[in-house]
């Protein structure tokens, strides 16, 4: 018994964190276009749909299960109906600890059947009995994962429920996530951040590295700023547009699917369109006898937009960096989607965080 089995495994961001300490899963994923990432990325890989696969043929061969639920009925950038399904899955999860598969009545009562999701990982947990489960989703959920903690103590495991900050462990972005670490063979206990919004010795002289900005991620210069919804801060009659602002010199802001609209844009020099200003000329001259820090194509192009601004678009290589993934990733699918799958995923560096403090001990890993 020692597969790991990763649950709505997207493209791989689990798989990859499980890499870097020496383990492979095997992931159950429907999207053909995140299973062909998975694929081409060397991720064994199931399509199916979690709801539907049978646990039977599973029993006595996981260790450890991983599940990331989708997210889209609880994140604040969706609908939230997950809100109003909040009773129904908390049913849920009581039924199935005591034996009663109540989901397809629930679903139909649900106002996005996406929300029973979330009762997922305790169905296979309760069928498969791993040593060790990890559960990341979005913070509203936080509730769900507190309650199938206590289901999982009656079932003799040791948990941890909390909320973890992706750029606390080197990841460019203030990604916050609720987390469930459980194990049957030792405490659950979260992992400890590597990095802080600001330096810090601990007792034992022990510093904690600051955290990683967008800017040191992708070679940006200082100065570079952010339009989440690729909007200007004004329109042409001056009124206020769309989008939120943030300065790259700091983490990122959290990634998601709309990561392809957004706008870099400085006013320092890079290289526009033929024909156009450059701004600083000594910057510029300096800048393009220097190696680029980004993917070369079309969608890298920068364009002048006056003021003494250019800006151009986040490349997918830059996506994947800031959430930790290899900047040449294979990414599979239509731009949309490859953004998609990189905001969905949980970012490898946060993964193998999590990882490490719970499945390392059971597997006998090295930490």
């Amino acid at each position: 018994m020692n597969t790991v089995l990763d649950l709505f495994a997207g493209p791989g961001g689990w798989s990859e964190g499980l890499r870097r300490l020496g383990l492979r899963d095997v992931g159950i994923e429907t999207d053909p276009a995140a299973c062909a990432t998975r694929t081409a990325a060397g991720h064994a890989t199931i399509r199916a749909d979690v709801a539907a696969y049978p646990t039977q043929p599973l029993v006595g061969k996981v260790a450890g299960l991983i599940a990331s639920p989708p997210c889209q009925t609880f994140s604040t950038a969706g609908l939230r109906a997950g809100s109003d399904d909040l009773p129904l899955c908390h049913e849920a999860l009581d039924d199935l600890a005591h034996g009663n598969d109540t989901r397809e009545h629930l679903r139909t009562a649900c106002a996005d059947k996406r929300s029973l999701l979330v009762a997922e990982p305790l169905r296979y947990a309760l069928d498969l009995h791993p040593e060790w489960i990890v559960l990341e989703e979005v913070p509203a959920v936080l509730p769900l994962f507190e309650h199938t903690a206590r289901l999982l103590k009656v079932a003799g495991y040791s948990t941890w429920t909390g909320v973890l900050n992706a750029a606390d462990f080197g990841v460019a972005q203030t990604r916050r996530r609720a987390f469930l670490l459980a194990s049957r063979t030792h405490p659950a206990l979260p992992p400890d951040p590597t990095h802080g919004k600001n330096t810090h010795v601990d007792l034992f002289g022990s510093a904690r590295q600051s955290w990683v900005s967008m800017a040191d991620a992708l070679g940006l210069e200082p100065g570079v700023t952010v339009n989440t919804r690729g909007a200007r801060p004004t329109d042409k009659r001056g009124r206020a547009a769309g989008g939120n602002e943030f300065s790259a010199d700091g983490p990122s802001n959290a990634l998601t699917g709309r990561a392809r609209s957004w706008k870099l844009r400085s006013g320092q020099g890079w290289k526009s369109s033929p024909g156009q200003p450059t701004g600083n000329t000594d910057r510029y001259e300096r800048m393009i006898s220097e190696p680029s820090f980004t993917i070369t194509g079309t969608a890298n192009r920068c364009k002048w937009i006056g003021d003494g601004v250019e800006e151009r678009n986040l490349t997918l290589a830059e996506a994947a960096i800031l959430q930790s993934f290899p900047s040449d990733y294979p990414f599979h699918g239509t731009r949309t989607s490859q953004f998609q799958q990189i905001g969905n995923a949980v970012p490898p560096l946060l993964a193998t965080a999590a990882l490490r403090s719970i499945a390392a001990a059971a597997l006998e890993v090295a930490a």
